[in-house]
């Protein structure tokens, strides 16, 4: 907990008592206290680079805690170590943890019933609000019509909501989450089209428009790439004149020359696609990390948050590393979660492949080393937050969420953006559709 509000402290003095120094692990005693093995469990998760001994408690609170779910004594206490061991509490949104804790608080008979309806009502009162960002969302969305225009993106917009909703919940950010949403179900069309629609030609006209960004482009592109292109261009615009006022139009340009390096990236891919080419391993990174979309869901973020000053986009224009690891946590468990099914389809510009090629490496190896590097991004990203910054929590939060987010979203290395009743499903309905019963 102190951790995570971005305090250092050191586990090593805390754990050592817990360690029984004849074999060097710790005790078996400790088996006896399933409830306190399940704090350490969540704790360890907030572990750095140094933290061996946390290193060692995830080792030894999951093999005991899978055991617990075989014999379970306590029926309440079993749903929490179920629920944490799909789920722990570092990797997921705080708006859906605190769903789930209203659930397990509920039935626990130490419980304050005053206390209890009253997290009930402002979890319902506060999805109102976010019920009717939906329905405003939507109403856009429907009188945009670039579906049904286009045919072939996945419609994503509830999806796109949820990504939103997991990087902010709090009321005073509904502008954040608006911006959020309208950006990602665009960029989720535009995606789309470099991935499985548009020529090499066609794509390399719509990349040179986007970095002119001027709409007198527009005559040399694709009548269906028109679509999109002024659905761009008048999402932005909306953008400037809602920023304008507060006299912040800087946020706006740092956000487009990110959609602008996004573009160019989703064309560079699209051209290794295309040709059949295999990348050095270091050259997919560099363009993955653009692509992950990451880069420029933050400044986005930050288009909706007041407190995002023009010196925290300074800040975030020196490329700061935390938004870089968020960036490679996204851009490999989105990879490792649709690496087979790339694979049936032939396609040779994964990182799995690359990373192959470049050390010699078995599929098994290299997907080993992907998920490595997923975890050293999480102890980093603990590492960052609590190093002495400029920059406030509030601040960092939305950048540690997205990365909770995309644990979220591929989870049992499924795709549940393409698939998401597979995943999201449940998650959407019990975050935006169903309040809580009192």
């Amino acid at each position: 907990m102190v951790r995570n509000k971005g305090f250092t402290i050191q586990f090593r003095w805390i754990f050592k008592k817990f360690k029984d120094p004849k074999i060097g692990g710790f005790k078996e005693s400790l088996k006896s206290d399933t409830r306190g093995l399940l704090s350490l469990y969540e704790a360890a998760y907030v572990r750095i680079h140094s933290d061996e001994i946390l290193e060692e408690a995830v080792s030894f609170t999951t093999t005991y805690l899978k055991s617990f779910k075989e014999k379970p004594t306590c029926h309440i206490l079993l749903k929490e170590v179920e629920h944490a061991l799909i789920q722990p509490l570092q990797r997921s949104i705080p708006r859906l943890e605190a769903r789930h804790y209203i659930s397990i608080y509920e039935e626990l008979d130490s419980k304050n019933e005053t206390l209890l309806k009253l997290a009930k009502l402002d979890f319902n009162l506060l999805q109102m609000l976010h019920k009717q960002e939906l329905r405003d969302l939507s109403r856009w969305w429907k009188k945009l019509d670039i579906i049904s225009k286009l045919g072939y993106p996945r419609d994503r917009l509830v999806e796109c909501y949820y990504w939103a909703l997991g990087a902010f919940y709090e009321p005073q950010y509904n502008v954040a989450r608006i911006l959020i949403t309208k950006n990602l179900a665009l960029v989720s069309v535009i995606d789309d089209t470099y991935d499985a629609y548009g020529t090499i030609e066609e794509l390399q006209v719509f990349t040179d428009a986007v970095q002119k960004w001027n709409i007198e482009e527009i005559d040399q592109l694709p009548d269906y790439m028109k679509i999109c292109y002024i659905a761009l261009l008048d999402l932005f615009d909306g953008f400037e004149k809602g920023l304008k006022e507060d006299d912040r139009s800087y946020a706006v340009n740092t956000t487009k020359e990110q959609m602008k390096q996004l573009i160019q990236g989703y064309f560079i891919e699209a051209k290794w696609f295309i040709k059949g080419d295999s990348p050095p391993f270091s050259e997919y990174l560099r363009i993955g990390l653009i692509t992950s979309t990451y880069y420029l869901l933050t400044p986005v973020c930050y288009l909706g948050m007041k407190a995002a000053t023009e010196e925290v986009f300074s800040w975030l224009s020196q490329s700061p590393k935390i938004v870089r690891l968020c960036a490679i946590i996204s851009r490999f468990v989105d990879d490792l979660s649709t690496y087979q099914i790339e694979k049936r389809r032939g396609q040779i510009t994964t990182p799995i492949d690359c990373y192959m090629k470049d050390f010699g490496v078995t599929e098994d190896e290299a997907i080993l080393k992907l998920k490595e590097m997923v975890e050293d991004g999480w102890k980093e990203i603990s590492e960052e937050c609590i190093k002495p910054t400029c920059m406030p929590w509030r601040i960092l939060a939305p950048i540690v969420n997205l990365a909770r987010v995309i644990d979220l979203v591929y989870k049992y290395d499924e795709d549940g953006y393409t698939y998401p009743e597979r995943v999201l499903k449940y998650h959407t309905i019990s975050l935006v559709i169903d309040p809580i019963k009192i």
